[in-house]
């Protein structure tokens, strides 16, 4: 029993409960009289058979003290018996179980997304051992460390990095992206992914249980079993809409002494919609949601969604793209900046430090020509020193390249190396004990692109407050916000102190939203009214903490997610409200005679289909 209902039935009056019994009591002997009046047909022993179990389910449940809708469509069944109306009653049958049915292929029709990823799912995988032969294997042997081999035209089986070869892999049903992307040595990729054109080898870096495909796969079971809010609102509603019914009944006998006219309201006001179009709505929003890369983990978080009025982003990983960048680079004394930079390249080539990695990738990107370096050492965390053509080349440090080159301290002397970033000096030396040529890279964690769109369209869902907490720099926090537009942000901030400002932003009514993709922002994603994390970045506490995960590293699903939370508790509501709404006014026609108990049920069949039909337009779009 569900604790909504458990707190309900101490507040319902007894009064309404001592009638139902009564008339349930009463329509039985009805029954009995009407079967010794030798007035039953095939159509009453029809009834009786489909109805009888309808009516136990029902009474168990009263028993166990759950008092909901379905007990007027019990009472419909046994008056419809009781009075001799078999047809009315049957279609009740029908409703009721029809109903039901209905609701199954509805879940099924909008849980597709799962469907389609379990049955996509990758299930073997090509394991290569020492000596290169290929073993055939189930995804869950995949081991860390084993190096597959991946053909064209199969999907990647775990995450893992390129051990060698190159290839095109559609990573769209993950990502978004249509346009496929090429794969080397060292590029990461997810499981679930497409390969297109040429095989290359893959080293696992998780299992398959635990890659990004298993994951997507999990969220979205787990969240569509959850229950909304909404889905437990219209429970209560129909605890409370079982004695509006009773008393329409009574007024309708009151009014016309007339029993069938009691057996049309009850037809009438089975409120099939009430208990449907809720869930339905709430199964279909997660499932669009999901289409669109974004899972929502529980069902409280769209509801949650459809009130948020304030925002609140961290920075880094979050407004930027979360890896540096060069930023500028700059040549000193008439040096060709082009030169120095292929000549940094040809060195970093071999070093695994993050920067090294960017500076590389950078002169590819310039279509620089990047020349293989000689004797190349690097002192990690410092710098690396090799020969290209006969030159002398060294990146790192200030205080590494005057080490390592001496010649160049006056040089470095007259610039300023100091700095409150992310920074590199090259130093190329073509002669010896000759001051070398100098140029100075500078990094960066670049904005990610659209985001003023993105602050507009949130403005235009009513989210009116945007504010920018950070652990970065407060300096560098100030001149994100300004360039974004955004008035409040705040830096240096541990992660108590996002919390804490998320807590007093709630304190003062704000439904916050609260988007980030690190560990320092899980205590504030717990906390805010909904919590959104960036799994692209690489998920783990951040999006256990999350009510929201999206999939795909684009921030502008953080406004789909806001619009689809409005539209499919706009349908849910919708939903409920023109089916109680249709109710109430068929129990009023049929109260003043104009509807029959027979034309009453097959109206309220129709009530029951447009209602839930209505409610799966949350899964459109």
């Amino acid at each position: 029993m569900s604790p909504s209902r458990s707190s309900l039935l101490r507040r319902i009056p007894p009064l309404p409960v001592a009638a139902l019994l009564l008339l349930v009591a009463g329509a039985m002997a009805g029954l009995v009289s009407a079967v010794a009046d030798h007035r039953a047909t095939i159509w009453l022993v029809g009834l009786v058979l489909t109805g009888a179990p309808v009516v136990w389910h029902t009474l168990r449940g009263m028993l166990r003290g759950q008092f909901a809708a379905d007990i007027v469509a019990a009472m419909a069944i046994v008056g419809a018996a009781a009075l001799g109306e078999p047809l009315a009653g049957l279609v009740v049958v029908i409703m009721q179980t029809g109903g039901e049915a209905l609701e199954a292929w509805a879940v099924e029709r909008a849980s597709n997304a799962v469907a389609a990823l379990e049955a996509d799912a990758p299930r073997s995988a090509h394991r290569l051992d020492a000596s290169e032969r290929v073993h055939d294997i189930d995804v869950g042997q995949i081991e860390l460390g084993d190096r597959l081999l991946i053909r064209a035209g199969e999907l990647v089986p775990c995450d893992g990095v390129v051990d060698s070869g190159t290839s095109l892999v559609d990573t769209s049903r993950l990502t978004g992206e249509p346009v496929p992307i090429r794969v080397a040595a060292g590029t990461p990729l997810p499981s679930g992914a497409l390969n297109g054109s040429g095989a290359f080898t893959l080293r696992a870096t998780r299992v398959a249980a635990e890659s990004q495909y298993a994951r997507i796969v999990e969220l979205v079971r787990h969240a569509q079993a959850s229950r909304s809010p909404l889905q437990r609102l219209a429970d209560r509603w129909a605890v409370w809409f079982t004695p509006f019914t009773l008393l329409v009944c009574l007024v309708a006998w009151f009014v016309s002494h007339d029993a069938s006219r009691v057996l049309a309201v009850l037809v009438v006001a089975t409120p099939c919609p009430l208990i449907l179009a809720a869930p339905v709505a709430f199964i279909g929003g997660v499932n669009r949601a999901a289409r669109r890369g974004v899972i929502v983990r529980h069902g409280s978080a769209l509801e949650s969604l459809a009130r948020v009025n304030t925002a609140v982003f961290d920075k880094t990983g979050t407004l930027t793209v979360g890896r540096p960048e060069v930023a500028e680079l700059t040549a000193y004394h008439g040096a060709d900046a082009d030169a120095m930079l292929a000549d940094a390249a040809a060195v970093e080539q071999g070093s695994g430090h993050l920067l090294a990695r960017v500076l590389v990738a950078h002169a590819e990107a310039r279509g620089l020509t990047i020349a293989r370096a000689d004797d190349a050492h690097e002192t990690p965390g410092r710098g690396v020193l090799g020969r290209v053509a006969n030159r002398r080349v060294a990146v790192g440090s200030a205080r590494y390249v005057r080490e390592v080159m001496p010649a160049s301290a006056d040089a470095l002397d007259a610039l300023d190396v100091s700095h409150d970033g992310l920074r590199a000096w090259i130093a190329v030396e073509a002669e010896p004990n000759r001051a070398p040529h100098l140029a100075r890279v500078e990094f960066a964690d670049r904005l990610r692109p659209q985001l003023t769109p993105l602050f507009a369209r949130l403005r235009a869902l009513g989210v009116d407050d945007v504010e920018l907490l950070s652990g970065d720099q407060s300096a560098s926090v100030a001149r994100v916000a300004q360039t974004l537009g955004i008035t409040r942000h705040a830096g240096d901030l541990r992660p108590e102190d996002k919390l804490a400002r998320v807590a007093a932003l709630q304190a003062d009514g704000r439904h916050v939203l609260m988007v980030g993709d690190g560990t320092n922002d899980a205590p504030a994603l717990s906390l805010a009214s909904v919590g959104v994390a960036l799994a692209g970045h690489g998920g783990g506490v951040s999006a256990e903490a999350a009510d929201v995960v999206l999939l795909v590293d684009d921030l502008a699903r953080v406004v789909d997610a806001v619009a689809i939370g409005q539209d499919t508790m706009r349908i849910a509501r919708q939903s409920i409200a023109v089916g109680l709404g249709l109710s109430v006014v068929g129990m009023g026609l049929a109260l003043i005679g104009v509807l029959p108990p027979t034309l009453g049920a097959v109206a309220q069949e129709v009530i029951d289909v447009a209602v839930i039909v209505n409610a799966l337009r949350a899964a459109r779009g």
